[in-house]
């Protein structure tokens, strides 16, 4: 007997395909109460080895709002992009550390805590190239107010927000890359969001943050966990990290090229480094063990040493 896939809308399918990804329909999954969600296979078109998951309610219907379509075709434009990085589940934090998302469970579902929020879960892991074993559980929540800024509760409209409020978070020392743990919060809240200004804002950056930025990248993310292939520098996705556009990181990019640390490919947006680069293993390795060391609550330590007055 062959198993139940579910019935993806065609809208979706019609966007996918422009974008130049084919879409798989798979089991049925459920989502945090137990309802059925509808997901699918993302595939890129011209190397169908990669992919990544996509996950809507059940029955979502594409054209319900005119915000949809327009928003479908971004992520899955960027997604096409996204996909062809060696690892493409990686991202870099703006402290230096490499981190892998998965297991996000979508949609967004409504707290159980008797909070005005709606709650995803994941799980973010530090990627090192040589161990994986530090990661968070991840409880992303979305606060009432914000509800009304993004279109849906959905993946393709909600992922770039919460990926990039989880990564703010944990470079405020707020979340912490334990070997076992439960939960940790990451608020997705309005604060994030210039309603004047109608865009997200998760870090106000200078240049030479970006810079080093982009050098961090391409030496953990292409070098290190990519086998030396190039990876995208110029993601919309990081570029509403940092508060900035794809065109000021490209032209960091070029900067970086001509230091001689990276090699740019793809119209200056894609990269690999080169041996001066690799040669700085050193320096973001202490950066990413300053920021391991950021992130790590020192009460812990207090109180394990009986340093307390409770």
């Amino acid at each position: 007997m062959s198993a139940v896939t579910t019935a993806i809308a065609p809208e979706i399918e019609a966007a996918a395909k422009a974008a130049g990804l084919t879409l798989t329909p798979l089991e049925p999954g459920k989502d945090f109460a137990g309802n059925p969600t509808d997901r699918a296979t993302i595939a890129l078109g011209a190397d169908p080895s990669k992919t990544e998951t996509l996950e809507l309610s059940e029955g979502f219907i594409a054209t319900k709002s005119p915000r949809y379509a327009g928003e479908l075709a971004t992520y899955f434009t960027e997604a096409a992009e996204r996909l062809k990085n060696p690892r493409p589940e990686c991202y870099l934090s703006l402290i230096g550390l490499p981190l892998s998302f998965s297991h996000f469970a979508w949609p967004f579902h409504a707290s159980t805590s008797g909070a005005d929020t709606f709650v995803v879960h994941g799980e973010i892991r530090l990627e090192n190239g040589v161990d994986n074993i530090l990661h968070a559980k991840i409880s992303a929540a979305l606060t009432q107010t914000f509800v009304d800024v993004v279109a849906a509760l959905e993946q393709p409209f909600a992922e770039s927000v919460v990926y990039n409020a989880v990564r703010k978070t944990l470079d405020q020392g707020q979340l912490e890359l334990v070997k076992s743990g439960n939960r940790q919060p990451a608020p997705v809240t309005t604060r994030y969001y210039s309603a004047k200004r109608n865009l997200f804002i998760f870090n106000d950056t200078n240049e030479e943050q970006r810079y080093d930025f982009l050098a961090a990248k391409t030496f953990w993310l292409s070098h290190v966990l990519g086998a030396d292939q190039p990876v995208w520098l110029t993601d919309p996705r990081d570029a509403q990290y940092l508060n900035t556009t794809s065109d000021d990181l490209k032209t960091q990019a070029a900067k970086l090229a001509a230091a001689g640390l990276i090699t740019l490919s793809g119209d200056g947006a894609w990269a690999v480094a080169t041996d001066a680069l690799k040669a700085k293993r050193d320096e973001f390795q202490q950066v990413l063990e300053e920021a391991l060391a950021f992130t790590k609550p020192t009460f812990n330590e207090d109180m394990r040493a009986g340093n307390t007055n409770m």
